[in-house]
This record gives C-alpha cells, sequence and structure tokens, in this order.
C-alpha cells in the first residue's frame, strides 16, 4: 500500500515536473515573457486559461473520448486535477510577492481554505512575537484544511472513477489522476 502511494506520488511529480517545463517553454517561445511585464502589465503571451485547454484536449483524445462522452467526463476529471493540486500544494498562493513571484491580482480565484490556511500560519510566522499557542492552533487548522482536501479528492477521484471506462481508469491511473 506504501509502495502504491509512493508510485502514485512519483508520477504526480512527473506530471507537474513536465507541466512546468512546458509553461517554461512557452514562456520562452516570447521573449517578452522575460521581460516580466515591464510594459505595465501581464505579458508574455502565456496564457493559463489556454494552457489548460490545451491539457484537456490532449487528455480528451488520450482517453478517446467523443464529445458527448468527454461531457461528462471533463467536470469531474478537471474536479481531481484540481483538487490534485490543492491537496499537494501546488498551484498554492503562498509564495511571497517578489521579482520572480508578483503578487497575485485581487479577486483572480477564490482561495482554498489550504491556501487561506496556509497563508494565516505564514503570517503568524512572520510576527516574531506568535506564541506557541497561536502557532499550534493555525498549523492544526493547516492539517484540518489538507485532510478534508484529501478526502474531497478521495470522492472526486471515486465519482471520476465510476463514469469511465477500464481502458480509460487505466490511463488516468498512469497519469496519477487516480489512484
Amino acid at each position: 500500500m506504501r509502495m502504491r502511494k509512493t508510485i502514485v506520488t512519483a508520477i504526480a511529480a512527473g506530471v507537474v515536473t513536465l507541466l512546468g517545463i512546458g509553461l517554461a517553454l512557452a514562456q520562452d517561445a516570447n521573449p517578452g515573457a522575460r521581460t516580466g511585464g515591464r510594459t505595465g502589465g501581464r505579458t508574455g503571451g502565456f496564457n493559463p486559461a489556454q494552457m489548460q485547454e490545451r491539457m484537456l484536449n490532449q487528455m480528451k483524445e488520450t482517453l478517446g473520448a467523443g464529445d458527448e462522452e468527454w461531457k461528462v467526463i471533463q467536470p469531474k476529471l478537471e474536479k481531481v486535477m484540481a483538487l490534485s493540486r490543492e491537496t499537494s500544494g501546488m498551484g498554492m498562493t503562498n509564495r511571497r510577492p517578489g521579482r520572480n513571484n508578483p503578487p497575485a491580482a485581487e479577486g483572480d480565484q477564490p482561495k482554498s481554505d489550504i491556501a487561506k490556511a496556509t497563508e494565516d500560519l505564514q503570517k503568524l510566522l512572520d510576527n516574531k512575537d506568535a506564541t506557541a499557542a497561536d502557532i499550534k492552533a493555525k498549523l492544526t487548522a493547516l492539517r484540518e484544511a489538507r485532510e478534508k482536501s484529501k478526502q474531497e479528492l478521495a470522492k472526486a477521484r471515486e465519482d471520476l472513477r465510476q463514469i469511465v471506462t477500464q481502458r480509460q481508469e487505466a490511463i488516468l491511473v498512469l497519469r496519477g489522476l487516480l489512484d
């Protein structure tokens, strides 16, 4: 069981790494991306929505899903992907703004419970006068948010598993989206 979990985690890490490489290549393809948006806004030609759309289209093709079948699979797959990112800590907004980490625009996306708890804990840790009891409370809140997210992910995975074929399930397991 532990070995299986390790393998799934390694596969998920590989998928995330490949996505990161794809993002880096997409940015390298546009010289404006290297300027860091000096012209005032988000520049560089990278559009996360387009990237996700391409990724989903590729997944549709890989799964061999027809249009009608995809209408059922896609929302469940997107939910699993979002919860996987959230649970693993990828795509979190806990990075500090800076030269390479610009602050997210207000209202970009609602923060997950994990992102809120992470941010709350980080703010508390930034306060050198924070008490051990306060830190313990924020740490407990973060752990509870993570556990809740893991449970939601397990349910979302089961919902997805129920609607895919055996072949599609195997592909999704290999991609680290199902376990």
